[in-house]
């Protein structure tokens, strides 16, 4: 069975930084694409990022240039680097296999 957890979300001030781990176990993760979403309140969730099985990254044009997101197969975890954040990039942060999704994490950037 596949389990998705996310980790690292919290309190931040605007221009700060914050790591989000996202943890697939119980499926082939090498050979996933693996996404990062997002939902503020009040709002649809919005795609965030996304890293293939060959390592090939992409973003939403509202993160390219702050957020980068990476993969560690041995560890079965992507990474989803966030800097320079502000107060709009609050949300609750999901992580996604194609399939299936966390439970999220929640991301406040606020001073």
């Amino acid at each position: 069975q596949v389990h998705i957890v996310e980790s690292g979300g919290g309190l931040v001030q605007p221009g700060g930084s914050l790591r989000l781990s996202c943890v697939i176990s119980g499926s082939n993760f090498r050979l996933l694409g693996v996404d990062w979403y997002r939902q503020a309140p009040g709002k649809l969730r919005e795609f965030v990022a996304m890293i293939s099985s060959g390592n090939s990254p992409g973003y939403a044009d509202s993160v390219k240039g702050r957020f980068t997101i990476s993969r560690d197969n041995a560890k079965e975890t992507v990474y989803l680097q966030m800097n320079s954040l502000k107060p709009e990039d609050t949300a609750v942060y999901y992580c996604n296999n194609g399939l299936n999704w966390g439970q999220g994490t929640q991301v406040t950037v606020s001073s």
